[in-house]
Parts: structure tokens; C-alpha cells; sequence
């Protein structure tokens, strides 16, 4: 006899949950810039990988982007207009960008999570799963700046930290 299995209607996870989640790794990201020295944070590298400031510029390049995109089916350009050069600067290019994605995300209708559309014209998925790859993708580069302050001799700030 086969076993009936009821459709799943809860959700597991909600979009306010989610916001939550993505901005708990925002705050550890951010800690983990702040505990870069000014010199290191543009220059340090090991195994040919980028700085640690190349990997921020990407997330600042997608994350509010992403979630304007979501909200509107707008996808407007990953690019920025001109690099930032200081530690000041990423830190108030990132706090501005955390805002725009507080202020953006309540906007996003219930139906757009879910709805598949290719963003910025390269990647075609449901909406939710690009949230979800720049989440992905700012915790694997992080990693990567886990590595870089303890070959400077620093301590990361704990991971698990995101409060």
C-alpha cells in the first residue's frame, strides 16, 4: 500500500526570518572588515586570491541590488560607480547598503519569493534562491577572510557570533 504524503503548506522559513538570517552574516561580515588593518585590507592575499576588499566590493555590488530586484523585477546593474579605497568607506558603503535592505525588504511581495526571473540578466532561478546564493556567496569569500587574518596573526571574530 502507498503511503499518502499531504502537501507542505507552513513555511519553514519567513521572509522576516530570512532577512534576520542574511543580516546576521551582514554583522559578522562586518566585524570580520573591522578587524582588517587599513594596509592589509586592500593589499593581502594568499594563493592568488583577491583581497579581502575585492571580495566586500562584490557583496556591496549584490546585496541591496538583489533584494531592489526582488521587491520591483527591476535588476539594474551589478557595477559601481567608483571603488572605495579606505576601510571608512566600505564600513559607510556597507551600513548604507544594511539600511536599503532593511527599508526595501517589508516592500517585497509574498508571491515574488518564489517567482523564477533571471537577474540582472545572467542568473535565472526563483527570486528566494538568489537571496540565497548572495548569502552563499558572502559567507564562502568571508571563509576566505577567516584565513587571511589568521595569516596576519588575527583573530576572526567568532562565526557563530551574529548578533
Amino acid at each position: 500500500m502507498e503511503a499518502t504524503v499531504a502537501a507542505e503548506t507552513t513555511a519553514i522559513v519567513t521572509p522576516q526570518t530570512l532577512l534576520e538570517h542574511w543580516q546576521g552574516h551582514r554583522r559578522l561580515t562586518r566585524r570580520v572588515i573591522e578587524a582588517f588593518p587599513e594596509d592589509k585590507l586592500f593589499t593581502f592575499s594568499l594563493g592568488g586570491m583577491r583581497p579581502f576588499s575585492e571580495f566586500v566590493i562584490e557583496f556591496l555590488k549584490m546585496a541591496e541590488p538583489i533584494v531592489h530586484g526582488v521587491a520591483t523585477g527591476e535588476w539594474n546593474s551589478l557595477e559601481m560607480p567608483e571603488a572605495p579605497k579606505s576601510k571608512a568607506e566600505l564600513l559607510r558603503l556597507w551600513d548604507e547598503a544594511t539600511a536599503a535592505i532593511n527599508k526595501i525588504w517589508p516592500t517585497i511581495p509574498q508571491s515574488r519569493f518564489r517567482l523564477v526571473e533571471k537577474a540582472f540578466g545572467m542568473w535565472e532561478n526563483e527570486n528566494v534562491a538568489t537571496i540565497l546564493y548572495a548569502i552563499d556567496n558572502e559567507t564562502h569569500h568571508r571563509g576566505q577572510g577567516y584565513v587571511y587574518l589568521r595569516a596576519l596573526g588575527i583573530e576572526p571574530p567568532p562565526f557563530w557570533e551574529r548578533g
